[in-house]
Order: structure tokens, then sequence, then C-alpha cells
């Protein structure tokens, strides 16, 4: 499942997908993944809560490679149920044109792996088509 966070920037997007991790990780049997642009969020989650910082991997520059990336990661964590993203468009060369082929994806590795995904998206709700993804902040 590809659930998702949609606003414009400052609307609060962050601090719920925080909240969202940090409640998870209190009733799910299995290991989340907090991938952000940066490391400044690592102490606002709970210490269970892996969290990856894009900016030690410069050279993930688009969409084919942050799903290969994707892939790493939950080839090596077999007990990975959520990997949050906070902030898709600043961590590469992604547009707003990308977004749906990249969820799209998401949805098709979240299926076969079962591995669920949520996604903030700094745009207004209605800039995309969105409505076969579940939006959280709706």
């Amino acid at each position: 499942m590809v659930r998702l966070l949609v606003g414009n920037k400052g609307s609060g997007k962050t601090k719920m997908m925080l909240d969202l991790a940090n409640a998870e990780i209190e009733t799910t049997n299995g290991n989340i993944v907090f991938i952000t642009k940066d490391s400044r969020l690592m102490h606002d989650l709970k210490y269970q809560i892996r969290v990856v910082s894009m900016e030690d991997y410069p050279h993930i520059t688009n969409s084919d490679e942050y799903i290969g990336f994707i892939y790493g990661i939950i080839s090596g964590d077999h007990d990975l149920a959520t990997i949050y993203i906070d902030g898709i468009l600043k961590h590469a060369d992604f547009s707003k044109a990308d977004v749906p082929a990249y969820l799209r994806r998401l949805k098709a590795i979240s299926k076969l792996h079962e591995v669920d995904f949520v996604v903030s998206l700094s745009l207004d709700k209605d800039e995309l088509d969105l409505s076969e993804f579940e939006i959280l902040n709706d």
C-alpha cells in the first residue's frame, strides 16, 4: 500500500509523518525505515526506526536510481514493514511529472514485497491526479 501526505511547504506533513512512524513502531512486528533529505530529523524518531539520510547517497539522482535504492533497502531487511519517504521531490532530480509513475512503481513493489510506503509530497493536492492512492491528510 502507498499512502500519501500531500500539501504545500509548511503544511505539517513532516510532523505528521514523524508522528505516524513513532506510533507505528509501538505496534508493528516489522521494521521501519525513514528516508529523509538530511539527518536533522534523526533525533525526532524513536531509536528503533532506521533513518536513512539521502545526503549520504549523492549519486542517486533520478527516479530509476531511487527505485534501485529502495530495492536495496528491501533486500537487506526481510522484516521490513514500512518505508517512510519524506519530501521525495527534494531527494533527487524528481519533477512533478515523474511523481505518478514513481508512485505506481512503489505500489507494485509494495504488493510484491509486502512493504507499505508513506510518502510526503510538497505540492497542492490538485496539481496531480493521485486518486489511486490513499491521502492521509485529506
